[in-house]
């Protein structure tokens, strides 16, 4: 910064004055440039410490979008696990049948008389088939097989003149345990062997 010149201020010399007035406008422009400087520099030291990094400030650039997008996608299909799905099919345990040396009492669940006829065209019924199965009953000391015989009908005038025919049969009777051949007698005797004389259910299997 230049230095004031030894100017009398109440000196009444225009050129004096001309020039302490030049050196005030001097100073006035470098002070103006210094704390421009200063402004910029402070500027850019908050720039530096507070601002996004230098990637970011970066002026965007649309092929740069479609960059993106494929890396996403890329990623996605990274992402995806393929499912397999393992469907195991379970192989149901046929049950043997009751021996045959044991005494069998064959019972059939017939219809009514007024039943075998066809409720379409009133024709009489013929038997098809039957169903059987068996149970196994306990009376003291004495073990038998109860076989049921469920006979099945059907109307042949139906089988002549319609698409499907109606098959009729009595019901099966109701198992206590659904798909046992216990009866109720069997099951009493068992739980009274259990749990009045302990006899375990290994040796009553046997």
């Amino acid at each position: 910064m230049k230095k004031m010149p030894n100017i009398n201020p109440e000196s009444q010399d225009v050129a004096e004055l001309q020039a302490m007035v030049k050196l005030l406008m001097s100073e006035k422009s470098e002070w103006k440039q210094e704390r421009q400087s200063l402004l910029e520099q402070l500027k850019l030291a908050f720039d530096r410490q507070f601002a996004k990094r230098s990637e970011a400030l970066k002026p965007y650039n649309e092929s740069q979008g479609d960059l993106f997008n494929e890396v996403e996608c890329e990623a996605a299909k990274e992402e995806v696990v393929e499912a397999t799905t393992i469907t195991t099919t379970k192989k149901r345990g046929k049950r043997k049948p009751l021996p045959k040396t044991l005494p069998r009492e064959v019972i059939e669940l017939d219809l009514d008389e007024h039943d075998k006829q066809c409720s379409c065209c009133n024709h009489p019924l013929h038997k098809i088939g039957e169903d059987r199965s068996e149970k196994l009953e306990f009376t003291p000391a004495v073990l038998k097989v109860l076989e049921y015989v469920r006979p099945k009908y059907a109307c042949r005038q139906c089988e002549k003149t319609q698409n499907s025919s109606t098959i009729i049969q009595k019901p099966a009777p109701i198992s206590i345990i659904s798909k046992s051949f216990a009866t109720e007698s069997l099951l009493a005797n068992i739980i009274l062997g259990k749990y009045q004389y302990a006899m375990p259910l290994y040796r009553q299997e046997s």
